[in-house]
């Protein structure tokens, strides 16, 4: 392999890593992997970045009704008990956040996935509500980051 072959895999090995973000205590992730129901007239939404390699170097900020929940890397997840209603669910991407609408009803759980997607710059982010088999298991291996640790603290509902 030439110079000029393996100039381009140097480099990319040079921005390979994993972010990481303050984690909640152990106590509280324990407690939330305990997948208890909501207290009443409420709904439980886990929101959740799976373990992939895609985007492993970025932390991507979340956002529930416009205030930050918190900032996201591989492997993490929150939990947040709202309000039965609808309940606005934000990631950062590129160029402007991606929303979910949330039907929160009450008594039940929401696992909400945010996936990492390629593009030209820096990688967007997308949320995508997931079935509850698919979400527990997700739940029960990643870890529950610290709340309330945005880059932005709040986002435009309107973009």
């Amino acid at each position: 392999m030439t110079i000029k072959q393996s100039l381009p895999l140097v480099i990319s090995c040079l921005f390979v890593g994993c972010a990481s973000v303050p984690q909640a205590d152990s106590i509280n992730s324990q407690k939330a992997k305990q997948l208890v129901p909501p207290s009443d007239g409420n709904a439980a939404i886990y929101v959740y970045r799976s373990n992939s390699v895609v985007g492993a170097a970025l932390k991507k900020d979340v956002w529930l009704d416009g205030k930050c929940l918190g900032e996201t890397a591989r492997g993490t997840f929150f939990y947040k008990e709202v309000l039965a209603g609808n309940h606005t669910l934000s990631t950062e991407s590129e160029f402007s956040p991606n929303h979910l609408v949330v039907n929160a009803e009450s008594g039940k759980q929401y696992f909400v996935q945010q996936y990492i997607k390629p593009g030209v710059f820096v990688g967007g982010a997308n949320l995508k509500l997931v079935d509850d088999a698919q979400g527990k298991k997700a739940i029960g291996e990643y870890t529950l980051a610290q709340d309330g640790n945005c880059s932005k603290p709040t986002v435009s509902l309107s973009q």
